[in-house]
């Protein structure tokens, strides 16, 4: 089996949710937006953000700047508030050192996602990166996965390793991908799909089951 992981960004490699709330609040006091518009950006956040979002947001609160302005200062309190831990960087770094191509497999808008990558330094560690946005196409779609094995110059068909944290997306994306999975449990695990080849607690659990592939 080739020696390539791809791993999900959001929850597995990076923390969005605390990002998300620090990112808000400093968006919403640069534009002095009012508490209903606040908790409006807070519940359509939640889970996923585009530049439509802020189309809607400025439909409903009659706001004066651009969608596309308030997108930017977005992505970039995004890109300064999201953290990577330390030791998750160091495990990336003796991945790589053992010869692995690492990719990044992920649902969102592209700029936004690989604003995150720079703010983290994980970008200096990935060979690869495949976002939602760059083809209008979600995890579990198989051809998002066949995107991010291309931008890493490799093949899927040599198979590989999916991480991450969504079932559904992540872990029976991978499946159908053709690659062996490594879940971080913590959200419901629904009826009926595949399990994970592993299951662990973090991100560098999963990194030393493949750490110990190669020896």
């Amino acid at each position: 089996m080739a020696r390539l992981a791809f791993f999900d960004l959001d929850g597995t490699l990076a923390d969005r949710q605390t990002a998300l709330s620090d990112a808000l609040t400093r968006l919403c006091r640069s534009r002095a937006l009012s508490p209903d518009a606040e908790q409006w950006l807070r519940t359509e956040l939640a889970d996923r953000a585009t530049v439509s979002d802020f189309d809607r947001l400025r439909e409903a609160f009659d706001l004066e700047p651009t969608a596309a302005d308030l997108w930017q200062e977005y992505v970039e309190l995004m890109a300064a508030a999201v953290t990577c831990r330390p030791e998750v960087l160091e495990s990336l770094a003796r991945l790589r050192a053992a010869a692995w191509t690492i990719g990044v497999i992920t649902n969102g808008a592209g700029d936004i996602q690989r604003a995150k990558l720079a703010g983290t330094g994980l970008a200096a560690l990935v060979d690869g990166v495949a976002a939602s946005g760059d083809l209008e196409i979600r995890k579990p779609d198989r051809r998002l996965f066949e995107l991010g094995a291309t931008r890493c110059g490799v093949s899927l068909a040599d198979g590989g390793w999916m991480v991450g944290d969504n079932p559904t997306g992540d872990i029976g994306g991978g499946h159908q991908a053709g690659l062996r999975t490594i879940w971080l449990r913590g959200r419901p695990w629904p009826d009926g799909l595949p399990a994970a080849h592993h299951v662990v607690d973090a991100v560098t659990d999963a990194i030393n089951i493949l750490l110990a592939e190669t020896e």
